[in-house]
């Protein structure tokens, strides 16, 4: 059974000739077909009787999200790396002082931040990458109600109420991810970021597993990961190639950076998975890739492409060379491999942060709707 699909039509006509010139008042544009969903839904939640709680959570969660978008529109263009990490770290201990470091070098490299605007790790990501290059994403909490002070007000600060919300946003507009030792809530937030990409549910993107030199806590967690899950089956081999553990914040530097040498997105259009390069490979690149990589191949072979009808109609980055292949649509880790193969035919040293990046944070789904 598929899940539920947003309608276009109330099914009342007298409603839906409202809506349509509603829709018209506001000015015409193209989204004005998802916009129509939108609002048919919200009046099919009325007609269904929706409890008020109910109709509180999905009120409130589309204004933090309008909120959100507007404060992440203001630097769209540019790189982020989201950085994760435990709110009691004091700034004498050495991952906060790791993280201030990492976080400067990645600003050095024209990166953005996106910290949890709370104390410990987060502030310290703020202080390193500098308030001019970072964003918050703070969560109201019972006994915290305002971000810390050093993003307090900024206008690259973006408030939640809600959890599931703040981590859509934390997903959804990022390159990348670093993270570093922490609580219940970061370990929450790492196995979180690993299912959605494990499982294809978000986009393929580089992560980081950051800690002092003399900490043992990523390494215990690799531990727990190799003995309790994939030894006894629960994860695969290849799930454990999702990330990177340092202590050497320049080789976390250049991992998330050397992500997109080559490659740039990725897109579903119904059963082909597009690959977006920065750079063309030759052919003998694509044979190789071929070879590696025929178990995730349905049927046929990687192939170089121009962009799609759809791509074309929406004017999404046309002007980049593209690869497509028939993906099994299971082997999410084996693409991210794939996605490191092909950037090592990439020209060497060109890791300049991409650019105008367009992630789907579920991928699979943007032609069923």
């Amino acid at each position: 059974m598929s899940a539920p699909k947003p309608r276009s039509v109330f099914g009342e006509a007298a409603v839906d000739r409202l809506v349509t010139e509603l829709l018209s008042t506001v000015g015409e544009d193209r989204n004005d077909d998802l916009i129509r969903k939108l609002i048919v839904t919200a009046l099919d939640m009325d007609v269904a009787d929706v409890d008020r709680l109910e109709l509180k959570i999905a009120s409130q969660t589309l204004a933090e999200m309008l909120n959100a978008y507007q404060v992440f529109s203001q630097h769209r263009g540019r790189s982020k790396v989201t950085v994760f990490g435990s709110a009691r770290t004091d700034p004498s201990h050495p991952d906060y002082i790791l993280a201030a470091e990492f976080s400067a070098m990645m600003a050095a490299r024209d990166w953005m931040i996106i910290s949890g605007a709370g104390p410990g790790i987060m502030t310290a990501a703020i202080e390193g990458a500098g308030i001019e290059n970072s964003f918050g994403v703070n969560i109201v909490l019972p006994f915290e109600q305002r971000a810390a002070d050093i993003i307090e007000g900024d206008p690259k600060l973006a408030t939640f109420r809600y959890f599931f919300t703040r981590k859509l946003f934390f997903m959804k507009e990022t390159d990348g991810f670093a993270l570093f030792p922490g609580g219940f809530g970061t370990l929450d937030e790492a196995f979180e970021l690993l299912t959605l990409v494990q499982t294809g549910k978000s986009y393929p993107a580089p992560i980081v597993l950051l800690d002092h030199p003399e900490s043992n806590y990523w390494s215990g967690w690799e531990s727990f990961v190799a003995e309790s899950l994939a030894d006894n089956g629960m994860v695969s081999p290849a799930d454990t190639d999702l990330y990177l553990h340092t202590h050497d914040p320049a080789e976390a530097l250049d991992y998330l950076c050397r992500f997109y040498r080559t490659y740039h997105s990725i897109r579903f259009v119904r059963n082909k998975l597009v690959i977006r390069l920065r750079n063309e490979l030759s052919a003998e690149a694509i044979a190789t890739l071929n070879d590696e990589f025929a178990d995730i191949i349905v049927k046929g072979q990687i192939e170089p492409a121009g962009p799609t009808e759809i791509e074309t109609k929406e004017d999404d980055h046309v002007h980049l060379p593209r690869l497509v292949m028939s993906f099994n649509n299971r082997s999410f880790a084996r693409l991210t491999g794939l996605i490191h193969r092909i950037n090592d035919f990439g020209p060497a040293g060109d890791d300049a942060p991409p650019t105008d990046q367009i992630h789907d944070v579920d991928p699979g789904t943007e032609d069923e709707l």
